[in-house]
């Protein structure tokens, strides 16, 4: 696999699992970032997400691990250890080992998801993943939407950063998606960590000529690089959450979560198995995105027209921030900066 030119270790939050997937007293293994963790489900219900190998012998906690009321016991020689990472008790010693400690990672559950916040830095996080209810303001909540509908890539040559700026591609929907929806933007927010895009849908009439349908519509919320959520308005209501996250340097795993509004009806189990088709659609039209991505290359500069200009620059400038050399590895840039 060749090394992707934007690094693959940006700031931010990034989904490792969905909360359904580690019930209470589960450890569940998991590789991000190239370092293996377990995400493990005290008995009181708080989730931890630490490295995986225990810092006596370096046993891996996902192998026999097991969780004991509010800690994680290692299968090896019984070492226990806190949410906090610290050793909390060796079964044959009269004092834990205050001395060493497994890294932990700030973990956050929203959105019926699992997300840690990976900092190459150790900086705390400084913004919050969108809720893809009430981040829009609109006081929705999951009892308005039928249940969740998933798709789960694993290991993709993809980075985050080519699924964001899909956010500000109006063009790809005829040629990707075969539709004749034509999005007329009317929010480009980037001058925070947590951006807005907001678009309204027209239609592509026979003689290429535009057909307005305000009613319709797409606002978008993302948190930093690693997380999207979206409210469709209009036609369908239907809120979508993407994450990508990196594997190692190479790879990514892909979720999306879809919901689709009830409606008052009177035959609820036709309703419900209608909502099921519409979120497949959604799913597959994402998917036909996710085949583009695993395997497009990083174009930098990019050969943009006109109309394409002001949103991907504006979302590139905006992705700079969570890289660590501020650059995000653009080749331009380093090249311009060995130049000068």
């Amino acid at each position: 696999m060749a090394k992707p030119p934007l690094s693959m270790k940006p700031t931010g939050w990034f989904q490792v699992a969905w909360s359904a997937e580690i019930g209470v007293g589960d450890v569940h293994r998991m590789t991000y970032f190239g370092q293996e963790m377990v995400a493990w489900r005290a008995q009181s219900g708080r989730l931890t997400v630490m490295d995986a190998y225990c810092e006596h012998l370096g046993a891996h906690l996902g192998f026999g691990g097991h969780v004991e009321g509010d800690v994680i016991e290692c299968a090896f020689h019984g070492w226990q250890w806190n949410h906090d990472g610290r050793n909390v008790c060796i079964p044959y010693e009269d004092r834990p080992n205050r001395g060493r400690r497994i890294r932990t990672y700030p973990v956050t559950e929203r959105n019926e998801s699992v997300y840690v916040w990976h900092d190459v830095e150790g900086r705390d996080p400084y913004f919050d993943v969108p809720d893809v209810f009430s981040g829009f303001g609109d006081g929705s909540s999951v009892a308005d939407y039928y249940p969740m509908a998933t798709l789960y890539r694993e290991q993709l040559e993809l980075h985050p950063q080519y699924v964001l700026e899909n956010g500000v591609d109006f063009a790809h929907f005829k040629f990707v998606h075969k539709t004749p929806i034509v999005p007329v933007f009317t929010r480009h927010d980037f001058d925070r960590p947590v951006s807005y895009v907001d678009f309204t849908i027209t239609f592509e009439g026979d003689e290429y000529q535009s057909i307005a349908d305000v009613k319709s519509g797409v606002e978008a919320i993302n948190g930093g690089l690693g997380v999207a959520v979206t409210k469709s308005w209009g036609m369908v209501d239907n809120r979508t959450i993407s994450a990508v996250t990196p594997v190692d340097d190479c790879t990514s795993d892909v979720r999306f979560s879809v919901y689709i509004g009830r409606t008052a009806t009177a035959d609820p189990e036709k309703a419900e198995k209608t909502a099921q088709a519409v979120a497949n659609e959604i799913i597959r039209q994402f998917s036909q995105d996710v085949h583009i991505w695993q395997h497009q290359r990083y174009s930098d500069p990019p050969a943009l027209s006109s109309s394409e200009f002001a949103g991907f620059t504006a979302i590139r400038n905006w992705a700079k921030q969570f890289y660590p050399d501020g650059r995000g590895g653009s080749a331009a840039e380093l090249r311009a900066t060995a130049i000068s």
